[in-house]
Order: structure tokens, then C-alpha cells, then sequence
């Protein structure tokens, strides 16, 4: 791992890592009892980190969330799919890079999938925007989404954004609209829906491919109707309050979990995704494989009935704490 891709709380593992394997090195071919010590050695780094990343504070997972060597949307594409065939342009104004989406099997099964993609490096994260789509991104997810119900294909959204993109252009071109017909046709699609938050989901950018049927979360992502700098602006009037505002925010996958708006959580490698994406894409392609074989069970009156079911049920914060506070 690049050293300046470590984050301060990733620091201790990583060094206990890179003495263990500098030990490998200089006692390669030694005796069977320092093959013992170094294989003890590694189970104790093992277990050290399962103890570390059980206990990550909200302000650690939103830097785990947005780790820059985190695995994006094309990486999982690559890995749990098979025949992939990308699908461009919103047939209105232009392809938006910021979303990526196609064609492709999963376990033979015939699917859409689409997602956000942000980039590795400065001229990649230009070209995808940072991951921030702009209207004709939405467009493109609706035009694939009216695709998949015309053909019978299940849809699959992996969320990974900061939010949509506020720029003067998006607003001319009608972001508001665009976010807000995508969560229209979402709302009615008769084909089952599953999205996953991969990393950071934020605002409206996210939720405009996230009313789906099925809501999952990488045990490391987080999800909120805001990002905590721009809570910490609004509420705090001061953006270094970012950290109090992750804390606040409950946006982790356990709290999402809790107050019933996450439906399910896929473990990640030891780590986090970024330091083991065929082990976090095997969970995640099982996770997905089991929600379809549930939603292929229903009619396409009980996709939309149990979708509709789904999103009436969140929030209902304040009649729970009134009953709580009658009992």
C-alpha cells in the first residue's frame, strides 16, 4: 500500500504488517521454530486488526468510506460479473462519465447494473467528476432502468457520491427535475431492485438511484442526506466541525441498519474493501445473489406494493420515541 494512502488509524497495522513481512524476508529458509514465531506473529496482527475496524468511529468510517484505493463501481463490475456491455449517453445531450451502467450476468443471471465511478488519479477524477453526476447522468440511469423493465432485467445500483453535482451548467439543465424523475420512475419500476452503497452516499445524488426494493451497505460505507461538511456548514457555521457532524449524523451501516433504512449489511475483507476486493466482491455478489432469488418470488404488483411498503415505513422517528416516552 502507497504510504501516503495510509490512513492515521490504518498507521499501526500497516507497520506491524511491514515488520512482519521484513522478518519474512530476513529469515526466509530459517528453522522451523521461526516459521512458528512468524505465523504467530501474523495471527496476532490478524486478530488485532478484527478488534481495530469492530470499533471505528463514525468520523473513521467516513474516512474509511471515502479511502482513495476504495474499490469503485467498474472494479466490482469486473470481478462479480461476467459478459459485461457498457451503455452511453442519455440520448438528450451527452454521456456523463460520472455514471457508469450496462448489461451483464451475474451467476447467469441476466441483469442491469449501473453505478457511480470516480477516478484514481486527477485526470481520471476530472473526466468522472469526481463521482458527482450532472443531470445527463440521471438521464442515462433512466433511459438503462426503462431498458431492463422493457426486457424483464433485475436492477442493480451501486452508490458511491458525495452528491450530486451543483454546478451552474447541471442547474440550467435541470438537475432538480432529472434527480426527481429518476425517483419517479424508480418508485414503479415492475422489475425487483437492489441497491448497495459502496462507499459514500450523499443526498439526492445518491437517492436518485436508491429507491429500490432491497438497500444494502458495505460494512465500511456510510449514507446521508448530507455530507458532514456541508452539515457542519449549515448547522455550525463552520466546516472544521465536520467530525461532530459525522458523529451526529448516524450514517454508518449499523445505525442505517437500526433505524430500518439499510436492509442488510455485506462484510468487507479484513481492512476494508480497498485491501481486499475479491473477498469483499465474493460477499457482495452472494448478498445480491440471495436478495433476487427473494424479490424473483414476487408478481410485479408485489415489486412495487412491497417498494412502496419499504420507504412508507422509514423515518417514523417521533412516533416511536412518543410511544417510548408513554411506556
Amino acid at each position: 500500500m502507497n504510504e501516503t494512502r495510509v490512513l492515521d488509524f490504518e498507521r499501526p497495522i500497516v507497520e506491524l504488517e511491514g515488520k512482519i513481512r521484513e522478518l519474512k524476508g530476513l529469515l526466509a529458509g530459517g528453522s522451523e521454530d521461526m516459521a512458528k514465531e512468524i505465523a504467530r506473529l501474523e495471527a496476532k496482527a490478524s486478530e488485532l486488526q478484527r478488534e481495530h475496524y469492530a470499533q471505528l468511529s463514525p468520523w473513521e468510517q467516513l474516512q474509511l468510506a471515502k479511502h482513495p484505493d476504495r474499490p469503485y463501481t467498474l472494479d466490482y463490475i469486473g470481478e462479480m460479473t461476467t459478459d459485461f456491455v457498457e451503455l452511453r449517453g442519455d440520448r438528450a445531450y451527452r454521456d456523463d462519465p460520472a455514471i457508469v451502467g450496462g448489461l451483464c450476468r451475474l451467476r447467469g443471471r441476466r441483469v442491469l447494473i449501473m453505478g457511480h465511478q470516480k477516478g484514481r488519479n486527477t485526470k481520471e477524477n476530472v473526466f468522472r467528476n469526481f463521482g458527482m453526476a450532472r443531470p445527463e447522468g440521471y438521464r442515462k440511469a433512466q433511459r438503462l432502468m426503462k431498458l431492463a423493465e422493457q426486457f424483464g432485467l433485475p436492477v442493480l445500483c451501486l452508490i458511491d457520491t458525495a452528491g450530486a453535482y451543483p454546478g451552474i451548467g447541471a442547474e440550467e439543465r435541470g438537475q432538480a427535475e432529472a434527480i426527481a424523475a429518476s425517483l419517479e420512475l424508480m418508485a414503479a419500476l415492475k422489475v425487483p431492485t437492489i441497491s448497495v452503497v459502496i462507499g459514500e452516499g450523499g443526498s439526492g445524488g445518491a437517492l436518485a438511484i436508491g429507491v429500490t426494493n432491497r438497500i444494502l451497505m458495505l460494512e465500511h460505507s456510510v449514507y446521508s442526506v448530507i455530507s458532514p461538511r456541508g452539515c457542519a456548514s449549515i448547522l455550525w457555521k463552520n466546516a472544521e466541525a465536520e467530525q461532530t457532524a459525522a458523529e451526529q449524523l448516524r450514517m454508518t451501516a449499523e445505525d442505517l441498519l437500526n433505524l430500518g433504512v439499510c436492509d442488510g449489511i455485506v462484510r468487507e475483507a479484513i481492512g476494508g474493501a480497498h485491501r481486499g476486493l475479491t473477498v469483499t466482491a465474493a460477499a457482495l455478489e452472494q448478498a445480491l445473489s440471495d436478495h433476487l432469488d427473494q424479490l424473483a418470488k414476487l408478481s410485479t404488483e408485489e415489486l412495487v406494493a412491497d417498494r412502496y411498503a419499504k420507504f412508507r415505513a422509514i423515518g417514523h422517528i417521533e412516533q416511536a420515541a412518543a410511544e417510548a416516552s408513554e411506556g
